[in-house]
Parts: structure tokens; sequence; C-alpha cells
């Protein structure tokens, strides 16, 4: 089995400083053209094999998920549980807005229950829930070959649920994922161990 989680590329929000979240921004004209080159890396590398494509369903990663699927002659499927963490009302408003507002993480105690102190956003803990019930399904899908197109908070705990960690202990994790990159995930089938293929390919992204 293998797994290639996809972090879409560049989005509106990134270069307007806003808020993403559930905000529903799309991609730009230059994610657009990643979203292209994601296409051709992934068409290259699983070579013809049968392919499931599975994406959040905001715009920005759906987007780049029918470019994929496009590509490689199949069509994606979506499933809410790949968007990224709401940030409830901070959504779509400058970044400077949730900065003077927002309550930091603390550095010990329960950082997955951590109220942030912004109304209607989702906890750490919710997004694990999330993740890792995403995940739990894409491992028992039976597929190959599965690519996931999602959004870096998201992608972490997808990752975070692929190596076994407990979701309590999930809280102080972080992948250094960033827009565009793919990460491989690949079980083995002879020792069933969960491996980490390579982590945030941007290659593709110069080209």
């Amino acid at each position: 089995m293998n797994i290639y989680v996809v972090t879409h590329p560049q989005a509106t929000h990134h270069v307007d400083g806003l808020v993403g979240g559930w905000f529903d921004s799309d991609l730009t004209d230059l994610g657009r053209r990643q979203a292209d080159a994601i296409a051709a890396e992934l068409a290259q590398e699983i070579a013809g094999e049968p392919v499931d494509i599975v994406s959040s369903d905001l715009r920005r990663a759906s987007r780049t998920s029918r470019t994929i699927a496009a590509r490689l002659g199949t069509e994606p499927r979506q499933d809410r549980d790949l968007r990224e963490k709401s940030y409830g009302e901070a959504e779509g408003r400058p970044q400077s807005w949730l900065r003077e507002r927002q309550i930091p993480l603390p550095p010990v105690g329960d950082r997955l229950r951590h109220d942030e102190g912004i109304v209607g956003a989702e906890t750490r803990w919710q997004l694990a829930e999330r993740a890792y019930a995403a995940m739990r399904r894409i491992e028992t899908s039976g597929a190959a070959n599965t690519i996931v197109v999602t959004h870096g908070g998201a992608a972490t705990l997808l990752l975070a649920a692929w190596i076994g960690m407990p979701i309590e202990s999930s809280g102080q994790v972080q992948f250094g994922l960033t827009s565009g990159g793919i990460t491989k995930l690949h079980l083995d089938a002879r020792n069933h161990s969960h491996a980490i293929a390579y982590l945030n390919r941007t290659t593709h992204l110069a080209a």
C-alpha cells in the first residue's frame, strides 16, 4: 500500500494574508501551475497503476485533486474530514486580526483541547479526531495506491495516525509540510511496518 499525502499548493488566502481554515479560498494562477506539476510528478511515480484519489471538499484542495485525477484518468472523491482546522469567526479575516486575539498553545498541558479564544474555532482535538478517522478509512479501503489532497495542519495529524501515534500524544507533533509538497507513506506487506518513504517532496515545484 502506498499513500501519497499532498498539501494543496498556493491559494488566494496565502497571498492575501488571510486566515484559511474553512474559508473557501481558491488556487492562485501559480497554485494551478503547481497543481499541474504535482499531477505530473504523481503520474510518473504511480506509472499507470490503479489509484484512488480522495480530497478535502474545500476548493483549493478539490481543484488540486481534479487536476491530478484528470492526469491519471480517474475521478476524485471528497471527504470533509480532510478539511483544515476551522478557525471560526477568524476565517477570511487578516492574519493580524487572528494574531491579536488568539491565545497561543501552552508549552505543556492539554494542548489538544486548548481553547484559543476564537468563537467557533475547532480545537486541535477535533481536528485530530477527523484526521484519524479519515486515515482509518484510507487504510482499510483496500486500494494499492491512494492520493490524499488535504491541508498542512490536517496532514500532520494524518501522518501521526499513520505511524500509530496515540491521538492523545498528537498535540505535540508537527511535521514540516509546505504548500504543494508530497509525502509518501508505504505499508510493507512483509513486516507490516508503516513507513514514511519521503517527507514533503517539493522538487517538482522548482520545475
